[in-house]
């Protein structure tokens, strides 16, 4: 699933894809704006860890689950 995370006074946002479904992701970024926590921390799907501060995510996109296709489309 491809994540885009959007960063206040930032031109450029955080992509990168997850293992995870959309409804954990979703419900890890809900529990930690609401509880006031200082970070949110996501892994993706090669294992790199993405911390960043609440206080200046200003979107969160959820891309939908897909297989990527491999060769030529015409």
């Amino acid at each position: 699933m491809d994540i885009s995370i959007g960063i206040n006074n930032s031109p450029r946002e955080i992509n990168f894809e997850s293992a995870q479904s959309s409804s954990e992701v979703e419900s890890i970024i809900a529990e930690a704006l609401n509880s006031d926590a200082k970070y949110v921390s996501l892994r993706d799907a090669k294992g790199k860890l993405y911390i960043v501060p609440t206080a200046a995510v200003a979107y969160v996109e959820l891309g939908e689950e897909e297989s990527r296709r491999i060769g030529f489309v015409a």
